[in-house]
């Protein structure tokens, strides 16, 4: 089930977050938190998977469309789905918005052929 980021997930969201591989850095990784909290057009959500939460996904939303900037698993449970789980529920959340990637998430969205031809990229 997706959550929407509150504060109270911050260390959490770090972690997961922290598994891509251009914020690792904690100082990135902090500008990168800063940005989804202080930015309303950019939103964080948490998978949780029973009483873990498992994987992260950020969106940047505009009023046409919206870009996937991070997609993240954690690896104990990466192979289950979750990612194009997440992908899906995000869409229907979005309601008919057209999906983009950015640069770090456009290999893992064309991995995922039934979600490409619907993906408008």
């Amino acid at each position: 089930m997706l959550f929407r980021y509150k504060k109270s997930f911050e260390k959490i969201a770090m972690g997961l977050l922290s598994f891509m591989p251009k914020e690792r850095e904690l100082k990135k990784l902090q500008q990168t938190m800063h940005i989804y909290e202080e930015n309303p057009d950019w939103q964080l959500y948490l998978w949780k998977k029973g009483e873990d939460f498992v994987g992260l996904l950020g969106v940047e939303v505009s009023e046409d469309h919206f870009i996937i900037h991070h997609i993240s698993v954690n690896p104990s449970h990466r192979g289950e789905g979750i990612g194009h789980a997440m992908i899906n529920k995000i869409r229907q959340i979005m309601q008919g918005k057209e999906m983009h990637p950015s640069a770090e998430t456009e290999a893992f969205l064309l991995k995922c052929p039934e979600l490409e031809e619907k993906a408008g990229f």
